[in-house]
C-alpha cells in the first residue's frame, strides 16, 4: 500500500445505497491512511440528502441529474459525468452499492479509468434477468470487473462462482445495511407521531418497477379487503414519491379508515416504524434484510426474491402480489400464534453489524 493517504470515492444515487454505505463512509472518515469522498449522482436527490445528512454526511460532489425517458440514457449521461469527477479527482479506490444504474455507470467508469472497483453487496441473484428489472442485469455485469466483490452471504459468494467471476475477489463480508439498522435501534428512536395506535400495525412498502400497473394494484386491493375483514389491524404506508406508485397508494388506500398513508421516512423513523410494526409487507430488498433482524416477519409481494436467506430461516415468505396469496398470508399470522411466533424470531444471515469493518480492512490490498 502507498504511503500517502489514499482518495476513496463512494458513488451514492439512491436512499438504499445511502443507508448501506453510510458505515462505510464514517469508518474511512476515521480510518488513517483512507479520505472518503462522496459523489452524489441524485437519483432519489431529496430521500439521498435527507439519509446522508441523517448519518452525519455530506456529499462532497454532486452530479446534476435529469430525467430523461429510458434507462440508457440515464445510464450514458451518470458514466459521462462520473468520468470527468473521476478525471477531476484522481481516487485510488471506486466503491458503490447494490444493482442501480448509478452503482453500474460507477463501475464503468471506474473501469475505463484503470481504477479498482468495489462492489458492496455482491452476488445477489434472483436467477431471471428481468426480475428484477433491470437490477439483475446491472449485479451481473457489476460483477466481471469489479477488484472486490462484497458478498453478503456464502450463497451470494457461491453464485459469483457459479458465474466464473475470480474467486480472488470474492469476500463474505456480512452486509452493512444491518451495521445502518443495529447502530440506529441502539440509540433507540422515537416512533413517528402519524404511526397507527394498537399492537397489529402492517408496515406496508411497494415501490419496484415490476410492481407498477396491476400487480401493484391487485396487492393493495388484497390489503384493503384484510382490513375491511380485521378492524383490530391497522396499515402504516411510507407512500414513495414515483408518481406511478404513489398514485395507486392514494387510490386503492388513501380514504380507508385503518390506512396512514405518509410521504416517505427518514431512515430513523422508518427503524423506529419496523420496530413497532406487527408484520412487515414489501417488495423491499433492504426490509427483507432489516426487519426479520428485528424479529419482524415479513411478507414479499413479489414472485422471488434474490435474498433466500430469510425464506430459509423463516423469517420472510415469498407471497407475491396475487389477492388471495396476500390474504391468506396475513390471515394465517393473524390466526395462528405459533406461525408469527415462529416468523419473529430475529434472524441474522447478514451479519451483526461489523461488515463495514471487513471491507474496510480489504482495501488496502488493491492500492
Amino acid at each position: 500500500m502507498a504511503s500517502s493517504v489514499a482518495c476513496c470515492v463512494c458513488v451514492v444515487g439512491t436512499r438504499p445505497e445511502a443507508i448501506k454505505l453510510a458505515p462505510i463512509i464514517k469508518l474511512l472518515a476515521r480510518t488513517p491512511w483512507a479520505k472518503p469522498v462522496t459523489v452524489t449522482t441524485g437519483q432519489q436527490s431529496d430521500l439521498l440528502d435527507n439519509t446522508l445528512c441523517g448519518f452525519g454526511i455530506q456529499s462532497d460532489v454532486g452530479i446534476p441529474y435529469e430525467t430523461p425517458l429510458d434507462l440508457g440514457s440515464n445510464l450514458a449521461r451518470i458514466i459521462e459525468r462520473l468520468d470527468q469527477t473521476f478525471q477531476r479527482i484522481g481516487p485510488q479506490i471506486v466503491i458503490a452499492q447494490g444493482d442501480t444504474t448509478t452503482a453500474l455507470a460507477a463501475c464503468m467508469a471506474a473501469f475505463y479509468r484503470r481504477i479498482p472497483f468495489v462492489h458492496v453487496e455482491a452476488g445477489l441473484r434472483s436467477g431471471e434477468l428481468n426480475s428484477p428489472y433491470p437490477e439483475e442485469y446491472h449485479r451481473r455485469m457489476i460483477a466481471i470487473s469489479a477488484a472486490i466483490n462484497c458478498a453478503p452471504t456464502e450463497r451470494a459468494a457461491q453464485n459469483l462462482i457459479n458465474e466464473k467471476v475470480s474467486r480472488d475477489t470474492i469476500h463474505v463480508t456480512g452486509n452493512t445495511v444491518i451495521d445502518a439498522l443495529l447502530q440506529t435501534a441502539r440509540a433507540k428512536p422515537p416512533i413517528p407521531a402519524q404511526f397507527p395506535k394498537g399492537d397489529k400495525t402492517i408496515l406496508l412498502t411497494t415501490h419496484r418497477r415490476e410492481s407498477f400497473g396491476q400487480p401493484m394494484r391487485e396487492a393493495l386491493s388484497a390489503v384493503r379487503s384484510f382490513l375491511d375483514a380485521n378492524p383490530d389491524v391497522s396499515v402504516f404506508f411510507p407512500v414513495h414519491p414515483n408518481p406511478t406508485a404513489r398514485d395507486v397508494a392514494l387510490d386503492v388506500l388513501g380514504s380507508h379508515p385503518q390506512a396512514v398513508l405518509n410521504p416517505a421516512l427518514s431512515y430513523r423513523d422508518l427503524v423506529a416504524s419496523m420496530q413497532k410494526s406487527w408484520v412487515v409487507l414489501t417488495d423491499s430488498g433492504g426490509l427483507q434484510e432489516e426487519a426479520p433482524a428485528l424479529g419482524k416477519p415479513v411478507l414479499i409481494l413479489r414472485d422471488s426474491t434474490e435474498r433466500p436467506e430469510m425464506v430459509e430461516a423463516g423469517a420472510a415468505r415469498i407471497v407475491g402480489t396475487r389477492r388471495a396469496s396476500v390474504i391468506g398470508a396475513l390471515s394465517e399470522l393473524a390466526q395462528s400464534s405459533a406461525t408469527y411466533q415462529r416468523m419473529a424470531r430475529p434472524a441474522f444471515p447478514y451479519g451483526k453489524g461489523n461488515s463495514a469493518g471487513r471491507i474496510v480492512g480489504l482495501l488496502p490490498s488493491i492500492l
